[in-house]
């Protein structure tokens, strides 16, 4: 019997148009979309549903938005499906605030929604959004899918939501999800990034079927918490590798400071010929060749890229900038930068190719550079200070920041810090208040390092009660550098005893001095005298903190014994000495043998001192006047003479003084000033007022075989004195008068200011190459012991 013959279905004109628009879809072809779109239309099938979402689809996947909302705003009638179309398009296209406007207004929202739109938040780096709106949805019962769990758990990687991500966990649990591979790698992704170390452990235990991914995410945590052995014991487990692992190996001991042992990393990833390094294996690389300065490795990582024609990314471009700077080669650097252009240039970079200049002694090419920078941020701004800092250009430093203060970023504390160390060195008072003035108005006077700065430039500025100030309004973060700073500061200024007590609180308080404290607690010992509990101190450092003396505190204890007049123990102190004297120990042992008139041991002094510094003017000056005072004039012309054949020039005395934000310097029978002649007259009428008072010229100080009345001309005319008739003629009545001076101040200077100071009313304070000397109503803050 023939049985009835029926015909295939003839296809739908709606599943036909479907089928072309995929196709369209899949090709790429828009042309091709646009011609079923308008075939759509004339065949009168633009009302319905499945076409119309299939129509929407290809729009919004081939990223034409306008089209997939004009086709979405004219469709009669919508359903789930086709408002996830259109949110996810705004979604991942990154126009997250119309997606959520959009998925407000969703009749009906599915998992597909809440997820497209946890995506999109998460895509967009808006992490807290994507776990807030997680939560959200928890009351509406939708079930989460693999997918959401994954992305809403990057989320909470990203902003370390711990509670959050313990929830999911638990979400996870009861879904029966635990044993999907991308859903535990999430988890275990979430727990570690967020510091729960422990759980992620257990959780990495816990998965069965283990990829590559489960192990990098624990070398990744391993690395980030410092732990290098044990991210290294994980690695040489692990049996199969991929770029991400070697890369997080090298980049983590990289980072730690290992740089040997990224190398050595690098070294065991090349001999993998599956794996070609990639643009992060290669910055870390460099970055570790940088560090180590090793410039014939880096080249050739260099010339790799080159003949492998790599595509370099910025990240690698930079390195290879600090790579060069670090290891001398700063003109390649340069170069390299030439030929990216400056846009692309990241601080670390800027920062080496800059202490390349610092280093070669120039810094200008290092600012043009900086000029040409598109972006310059705050770390930009203060590298480029402490370029000029550092070659000693402070006028340049100051010019610059009042550039950042105009028109650049706002400083932070280590860029005042700087600054205020810049006022400290110039002694610039006047600078160091304007920029606590900024300090407070940015409210980083508070900040350790910036109360730090604080102290130590109004010390050197010579407002010790300034210093004392600030330093008690630091409260809780006082660091030992605080307490430091002040017991060297009120030790400089002749408060030994205050600088003492200060260090015996700081004992008490529990807070541990270092090698730079003793210093200061040293120092306060031989300003004042106390040589048996300076000794004391010096033992307590060595055997209780146990902290290696230095040289700093070798002189100390030398210009401690030798102050006092025991210049055999100071000599025996030196023979006794682990290391070899320096400069400054030889240099304080004489300096005292000029002043008890040793001989004997000050030649020996010069010698040993003049055999390490053969120029030092300092030597033969003192050696001089010492033969002088005590008689001996014929040794003194032949120390003057052998001074003059060897073609050493003696420093000459300098002093200085700022008014109105100007510094006047002075030299000794300096006759440039505009108003020397007014100086001179001043200088002149308190010389004969001081000596009505009692005041009898040091004579011996004046190094020459002169008329007495010749030499009370010279010591008339030292600079300090006349930058004091300078400072007395243009300051206001009562005011403190500060003056600076590069070398120590003489005998007689010393002596005609106590009467000076008591003569006009005023304190007057003088810093010179070792201390600082508060004269005040006829006495010095020294004691006269200095």
């Amino acid at each position: 019997m023939m049985g009835i013959w029926n015909p295939p279905p003839v296809p739908r004109p709606s599943d036909s148009y479907a089928y072309l628009l995929q196709a369209s879809l899949k090709n790429k072809d828009p042309f091709a979309a646009r011609s079923v779109h308008a075939q759509i239309i004339k065949s009168g099938l633009h009302f319905g549903l499945f076409l119309m979402n299939n129509l929407m689809n290809f729009y919004a996947k081939s990223e034409f938005r306008d089209d997939a909302r004009r086709v979405f705003d004219e469709m009669p009638e919508k359903n789930t499906s086709s408002w996830n179309t259109i949110l996810s398009m705004y979604a991942k296209q990154g126009f997250v605030d119309a997606a959520h406007r959009l998925f407000r207004e969703i009749p009906e929202r599915d998992s597909v929604s809440w997820t497209a739109m946890i995506v999109g938040y998460n895509r967009a780096c808006r992490f807290g959004d994507a776990v807030q709106l997680f939560v959200d949805m928890l009351p509406e019962r939708v079930l989460p899918t693999q997918y959401t769990l994954t992305n809403v758990l990057a989320s909470c990687a990203a902003v370390k939501a711990l509670s959050v991500g313990r929830k999911i966990h638990s979400s996870v649990v009861k879904l029966g999800l635990s044993s999907s591979v991308s859903v535990a790698n999430s988890l275990l992704n979430m727990y570690a990034k967020s510091g729960d170390k422990m759980t992620a452990k257990m959780v990495f235990d816990r998965i069965k079927l283990k990829n590559t991914s489960s192990w990098n995410v624990m070398l990744s945590m391993h690395m980030l918490s410092g732990h290098l052995d044990l991210a290294l014991a994980q690695f040489d487990r692990m049996d199969e590798r991929d770029i991400v692992s070697w890369n997080s190996m090298i980049a983590g001991f990289n980072q730690h400071g290992h740089d040997a042992e990224a190398l050595d990393i690098f070294s065991r990833m090349l001999k993998d010929r599956s794996l070609k390094p990639d643009k992060f294996s290669l910055a870390s690389v460099l970055s570790a060749c940088a560090n180590l300065e090793k410039l014939r490795l880096g080249k050739e990582i260099h010339a790799y890229m080159v003949k492998s024609v790599f595509d370099m990314s910025n990240a690698v471009e930079n390195a290879l900038i600090s790579m060069y700077a670090k290891s001398g080669e700063v003109e390649m650097a340069r170069r390299i930068v030439e030929k990216s252009g400056t846009s692309n240039l990241d601080m670390i970079a800027f920062t080496a190719l800059l202490d390349g200049y610092v280093k070669l002694g120039d810094i200008n090419p290092a600012r043009q550079i900086f000029d040409l920078l598109m972006e310059r941020d705050v770390v930009a701004w203060t590298a480029m200070i402490v370029g000029y800092v550092q070659n000693g250009l402070n006028d340049d430093a100051i010019d610059i920041f009042k550039r950042m203060l105009g028109e650049g970023p706002r400083p932070n504390s280590y860029t005042l810090a700087v600054m205020l160390s810049v006022s400290a060195s110039l002694a610039s008072l006047n600078y160091g208040k304007q920029i606590h003035a900024n300090a407070i108005r940015m409210r980083e006077s508070s900040s350790v390092s910036v109360s730090n700065a604080l102290i130590n430039m109004y010390a050197k500025s010579g407002t010790i009660n300034d210093a004392r100030k600030v330093f008690g309004l630091v409260h809780d973060n006082k660091d030992t550098v605080s307490w430091t700073s002040m017991v060297i500061a009120l030790a400089q200024h002749g408060l030994g005893e205050d600088a003492l007590e200060l260090f015996e609180k700081m004992l008490a308080l529990g807070i541990k001095p270092d090698h730079i404290t003793y210093v200061g607690v040293l120092s306060a010992c031989t300003h004042i005298g106390l040589v048996e509990k300076g000794r004391r101190y010096y033992d307590r450092m060595r055997h209780t903190d146990k902290i290696e003396p230095t040289q700093s505190h070798y002189a100390c204890m030398i210009d401690l014994y030798a102050r006092a007049g025991l210049l055999h123990k100071a000599q025996r102190f030196i023979e006794n000495m682990p290391i070899e004297p320096d400069v400054i120990a030889w240099g304080s042992l004489l300096a005292s043998c000029r002043v008890y008139k040793n001989v004997e041991l000050a030649k020996f002094a010069s010698e040993k001192l003049l055999i390490i510094d053969p120029d030092n003017s300092g030597a033969y000056s003192a050696l001089a006047n010492l033969y002088m005072v005590c008689g001996k004039w014929e040794d003194a012309a032949k120390v003057r003479k052998s001074m003059k054949d060897r073609g050493v020039k003696k420093e000459q005395g300098t002093s200085w003084v700022q008014i109105r934000n100007e510094v006047h310097a002075f030299g000794v029978e300096d006759g440039l000033h505009p108003q020397k002649d007014a100086i001179y007259k001043t200088i002149d009428k308190i010389w004969k007022e001081i000596k009505k008072m009692g005041f009898v010229p040091d004579t011996e100080s004046v190094m020459h075989d002169l008329e007495e009345e010749v030499k009370e001309q010279i010591l008339r005319h030292h600079s300090e004195k006349l930058a004091i008739a300078f400072g007395l003629l243009n300051t206001p009545e009562n005011t403190t008068l500060r003056i600076m001076k590069n070398l120590r101040v003489c005998n007689d200077c010393h002596s005609a200011i106590k009467y000076i100071a008591k003569l006009v009313g005023r304190e007057i304070v003088v810093r010179d190459s070792t201390r600082f000397h508060h004269f005040r109503d006829g006495t010095c803050s020294c004691r006269d012991y200095w």
